[in-house]
């Protein structure tokens, strides 16, 4: 008897032990499956946990989830509980992988799934008269992406926009949609537009009612003439098509398809800007403009400034063109001039204003003229080109130096046009003064030549100390050793300021380079990876490491993309200074 009630208590025990222990398992829809196929996979656990991490999906795209889900039950008078987390996934290449380790904590501890290998075929037909099939045929006929341009056949540097627009049947339904390949935009200057949220709007699309929602905006201008391809977008998603049942309160059940669709690619054709009638000084100005050169000041003294600004404002390519330059005469000095945008972007393209700002100092008094300059630009409502040109303006400078040296030669110039006398500007008399001699022993050079020794030993021991200091301060020298680094590095892409082609070989070459001579790299190891990864390695901070990476980036698109030195002479300030905070962290 005793012996009975033991074996009745240690079977409790065991069955309590059971109930209490934790499960947490991956489950697969399936573990071979096509290209073209998805896969749910699931993550149970009989728990409720918190901190859930999921594994990185290498190898495949998340087309939905993670969707939770969670279920109580009793049977028997005994509880049970899951807890879900559900993705589906799009394979991205044929092959054999793995789906890694998930984790969560559960009770203090963290749980792990055993991975999972998943293998990936051609793609595979549907069964035909299948469920699966008809509503795949469904969701293919009952939603579409599609991109509208507004203007298939514009002028070179004429703005057009691309709409992306995703048209859903009225009894169908989408969700969880995944940029999955964006066009590039190649040949065309372009910008996306901000979208805040999305709106679904009604419309129809060929001829039937559908709903849709933008999913994409942008403005390109054409930077080649002759037919140029769009690039399609990719979305990988998921399409709810209706069944044959309701559920308990009346809704229409829904079967989740998952799906890829694409706007297909779309070709622009580009026409040249007319020759006939192009004016000399054409920059590539496309649009409505005014133009207009002002000085803030018309009279100052000698050694003061002033600035003269020169201005275009309205509607077109306002970012691609350069400004005509300012002249002025000699007497006048002039600075650089100062570049300065205010473009805002819309459907409609760029509006706003571009200036140069250029700062000039009269060294003489007088009156001095700028003459009048002249820009032209392509006018897209006549279809022909215009000329505005400033207004001449003069600056008067009243008081300071005069310059004699124009006095003479004007009055030179001037004199032989008198009939009476065709030589008098020529001098025939001087005005010459003898000199008076000073001996040299005891005058003023002779004491300063024997006082001037003493006086640079106490100079050249200061020069000394500061040396020592500068020396002594390593911070310092070793910024200004990166400074001198990257100016050495980046001389030849200096030069090429304003070409685009050779600008971006030679900053590409340099960056190349100067990797080459810190991380002792080969050119055949130069991947964006090991790059991040050495300088990781050298304590260089995330900061600066993507901001290298970003300017690789950018000397390989921009080759093929347009650009206007505006954005050069940034890309080599950035290229400066990233090799300057880099040489300061490298270790």
């Amino acid at each position: 008897m005793l012996a009975r009630s033991f074996y009745i208590v240690l079977f409790l025990l065991c069955s309590a032990a059971s109930f209490s222990q934790v499960k947490f398992e991956a489950k697969v829809s399936k573990s071979k499956l096509g290209l073209n196929e998805r896969l749910r996979v699931d993550f149970e656990m009989n728990q409720s946990g918190d901190n859930f991490e999921s594994p990185n999906f290498t190898d495949f795209t998340v087309v939905g989830g993670p969707n939770l889900s969670e279920s109580t039950s009793y049977f028997n008078g005994q509880r049970s509980y899951a807890k879900t987390y559900t993705y589906f996934l799009s394979p991205t290449a044929k092959g054999r992988f793995k789906i890694g380790a998930a984790s969560i904590e559960i009770g203090g501890k963290t749980y792990k799934t055993e991975p999972v290998i998943i293998t990936v075929t051609d793609a595979v037909a549907p069964p035909k008269n299948s469920a699966a099939a008809a509503a795949q045929t469904i969701a293919d006929e009952n939603i579409h992406l599609v991109a509208e341009v507004s203007n298939p056949n514009p002028y070179l540097n004429e703005a057009i926009t691309v709409i992306y627009k995703l048209y859903v049947a009225p009894s169908t339904g989408v969700r969880n949609w995944v940029e999955k390949e964006n066009p590039r935009f190649n040949d065309f200057w372009s910008q996306n537009l901000e979208i805040k949220a999305y709106k679904e709007e009604r419309g129809k699309y060929k001829g039937e009612d559908y709903r849709f929602v933008v999913l994409k905006k942008a403005v390109l201008y054409p930077q080649k003439t002759g037919k140029l391809k769009l690039d399609p977008f990719v979305l990988d998603l998921v399409v709810e098509v209706p069944k044959n049942g309701y559920d308990i309160f009346g809704n229409r059940l829904m079967t989740r398809v998952p799906q890829t669709i694409r706007a297909g690619n779309r070709t622009i054709n580009v026409k040249p800007l007319p020759e006939e009638g192009k004016p000399a000084d054409f920059s590539g100005a496309v649009g409505e403009f005014d133009f207009v050169v002002t000085t803030n000041k018309t009279a100052l003294n000698a050694s003061e400034s002033l600035e003269a600004k020169v201005q275009v404002s309205g509607k077109g390519n306002l970012k691609l063109f350069e400004l005509p330059k300012l002249t002025v005469p000699s007497s006048l000095e002039v600075y650089e001039p100062e570049h300065a945008e205010n473009v805002r972007t819309n459907l409609g393209g760029m509006q706003g204003r571009i200036s140069d700002t250029y700062t000039i100092v009269p060294q003489y008094k007088g009156k001095y003229p700028i003459p009048s300059i002249s820009f032209s630009y392509f006018d897209l409502k006549t279809e022909s080109y215009k000329t505005l040109n400033s207004e001449e303006l003069l600056v008067d400078v009243i008081t300071g130096p005069s310059n004699t040296e124009n006095t003479a030669t004007s009055t030179a110039i001037a004199q032989p046009n008198t009939p009476n006398a065709p030589f008098a500007f020529i001098k025939i008399s001087t005005n010459f003064k003898p000199t008076e001699s000073k001996p040299f022993f005891k005058s003023t050079t002779f004491w300063a030549s024997l006082l001037m020794p003493l006086l640079a030993i106490p100079i050249a021991i200061l020069v000394r100390r500061k040396k020592d200091e500068r020396d002594a301060d390593i911070v310092g020298n070793k910024r200004r050793k990166a400074d001198r680094l990257a100016r050495k590095y980046l001389s030849t892409a200096k030069k090429a300021l304003g070409d685009k082609v050779p600008f971006y070989l030679a900053l590409e070459k340099a960056l190349h380079n100067y990797l080459k001579a810190k991380l002792k790299l080969e050119t055949s190891d130069m991947s964006k990876p090991k790059i991040r990864e050495l300088l990781a390695s050298r304590q260089v901070d995330e900061v600066n490491i993507d901001s290298f990476s970003k300017l690789l980036e950018s000397c390989e698109l921009a080759r093929y993309a347009p650009s206007t030195t505006v954005e050069m002479q940034r890309d080599y300030d950035v290229a400066a200074t990233t090799i300057s905070q880099i040489d300061k962290q490298i270790r």
